[in-house]
């Protein structure tokens, strides 16, 4: 009985893939286990490592384009308000036109009466030297 126990704890073992034949080999490959742990740790630290590198370069990336785009917007800013004043000085154009033209109209209309005026004077004169 105790030869067939041991023979079925060795093929347990062999199936769990375990072969401990002596405290030697078990620290051997209790070694390996952990070598092959930090070795995975070293990876996802190498990974994580160039995850950060690259959300690094993102990162700059992005302040680069914002830093354009300020800049641009500053740009339009100023166009905008170089065009405002153009346009402020033209509004101030036109308003003194107007007015100017408003005054114009005015003297026109004073004239129109003027004339009206003199020729109804010249027209009676006309009739007063007519009836002499």
């Amino acid at each position: 009985l105790q030869k067939e126990l041991l023979k079925y704890k060795q093929e347990a073992r062999n199936l769990q893939g375990i072969k401990v034949t002596s405290p030697q080999d078990a620290l051997q490959q209790r070694l390996l286990q952990q070598d092959a742990a930090v070795l995975q740790l070293k990876q996802e630290l190498l990974r994580a490592n160039m995850d950060k590198e690259e959300l690094h370069n993102q990162n700059v990336d992005l302040q680069r384009k914002v830093e354009e785009r300020n800049r641009l917007l500053a740009e339009y800013k100023k166009e905008l308000c170089q065009k405002e004043r153009h346009l402020q000085q033209q509004q101030t154009k036109l308003d003194e036109m107007l007015r100017q033209l408003s005054e114009a109209s005015y003297q026109q209309v004073d004239l129109e009466r003027e004339l009206e005026h003199k020729e109804a004077l010249l027209a009676h004169c006309m009739k007063r030297e007519a009836e002499e």
